[in-house]
């Protein structure tokens, strides 16, 4: 008698994809996102209220996002998944109801707490569920469709919001936002947790877990290394996306055509993403050599001041995209189970400094010379980025697994 298989790991690994995949679907199925920036500089605001608003979103993500990433060491992940969503709900809702400074600044406030229990928990849930089903070497594609998904809502919400902008205004495209975000928490009850918190009053608490945490950052220099290249990857592009419908209206479109130019821009950046299981063991002479094409392309099309100029920009986005999975793999790869969202939010610490000290670059820069040239000349991190993992390369010998 042949038996047959067990069935449970591969039920349970199909289960945990499609709830990842459901829950990035409507966390990035946001028609607010390709007009938001228009709907801040219709209401009047300058670049540099802008910039002041997109610091404070990265300075409540700083204030947050390790406390946030040692209490789901501490606690559940699943929870924070679910109540992240419902404060972007809550601020969005505000935005298109009173759409002022004071409310945009409300907005994103709860925004970045969104993104704080979210960061680090759920990479930590996707790990550690595919470890226990014996699948943590999925991780890398796991995640590179993931965010690929993600970014093909965000391309369909682009889509939609011209038409519906067209239509009905702020108030359509805001509704349809705050429906997405009930709909992601809802979807978020449905991921399995098999790891249980400690009860109240038992084990170390989320300040010991992230005293811990920080612990083995300072004593392992590869998970210290890992934890900087995330940052250095991520920080300045992902702050220059917030600037993208800008760059768009400046190359002369109408304001309803700007979303179809971020679905270029988020082409790109989806196909970076769908690369990221068969470049998962890109040495750190290829991630280098991709860093500076992604710079070379991103300075050249921004400069170009055409529409035809983004396609360099999608290009750029799509290996900057791909350069940042590549960072939170090679991260996780590191990480012993201990305190894993905790280093995990670490880096997104590290992510939210620096892209604070790029919308303040940013704003100066864009104010004397252009959105083109700002896009241009933050190019120049990535420059210097590929040469410090060149020189690393050099100094470590052979790799050790996905970045070196």
């Amino acid at each position: 008698m042949t038996l047959s298989p067990p069935r449970a790991p591969a039920t349970g690994a199909r289960r945990l994809t499609a709830t990842l995949y459901g829950y990035a679907f409507l966390d990035d199925f946001v028609l607010l996102y390709p007009v938001y920036a228009l709907l801040f500089a219709d209401t009047g605001l300058s670049v540099w209220q802008m910039s002041s608003l997109f610091v404070l979103w990265s300075a409540t993500g700083v204030l947050l996002e390790v406390p946030s990433g040692a209490w789901a060491d501490a606690v559940s992940r699943r929870t924070l998944l679910v109540l992240g969503p419902l404060l972007g709900a809550a601020g969005f809702a505000l935005w298109v109801i009173v759409p002022s400074y004071g409310a945009f600044a409300a907005g994103f406030v709860l925004w970045g707490a969104r993104g704080a229990l979210g960061s680090g928990a759920l990479e930590a849930l996707v790990y550690e569920e595919l470890e226990r089903l014996g699948a943590a070497d999925r991780y890398a594609r796991v995640m590179g469709r993931a965010h690929a998904v993600g970014q093909a809502a965000a391309m369909a919400a682009m889509g939609l919001a011209g038409p519906v902008f067209a239509a009905h205004g702020y108030p359509a495209v805001g509704a349809a936002s705050v429906l997405a975000c009930l709909l992601c928490a809802a979807t978020a009850t449905r991921f399995p947790e098999h790891r249980v918190p400690a009860a109240d009053g038992d084990g170390p608490g989320w300040a010991a877990t992230l005293r811990a945490g920080l612990t083995v950052a300072r004593r392992d220099r590869s998970v210290r290394g890992a934890l900087l290249l995330v940052p250095a990857v991520a920080a300045v592009w992902g702050a220059l996306d917030e600037y993208t419908p800008l760059l768009a209206r400046d190359t002369g479109v109408p304001d309803a055509a700007v979303p179809y130019l971020l679905v270029l821009i988020w082409a790109g950046v989806t196909a970076g993403s769908l690369l990221a299981g068969p470049a998962e063991r890109l040495g750190p002479g290829a991630l280098a050599a991709l860093l500076t094409a992604s710079a070379l392309a991103l300075a050249v099309g921004a400069l170009a001041g055409t529409p035809a100029g983004l396609v360099l920009v999608a290009l750029a986005f799509g290996g900057f995209q791909l350069a940042t999975v590549l960072a939170d793999v090679r991260l996780q790869h590191r990480i012993e189970d201990t305190g894993r969202a905790t280093l995990t939010s670490v880096a997104s610490l590290g992510t939210e400094l620096v892209t604070i000290g790029v919308y303040g670059t940013y704003a100066a820069l864009a104010t004397t010379g252009g959105h083109g040239t700002a896009f241009a000349l933050c190019a120049v991190p990535y420059l210097l980025t590929a040469v410090a993992v060149a020189r690393g390369r050099g100094k470590r010998g052979r790799p050790r697994g996905p970045g070196g």
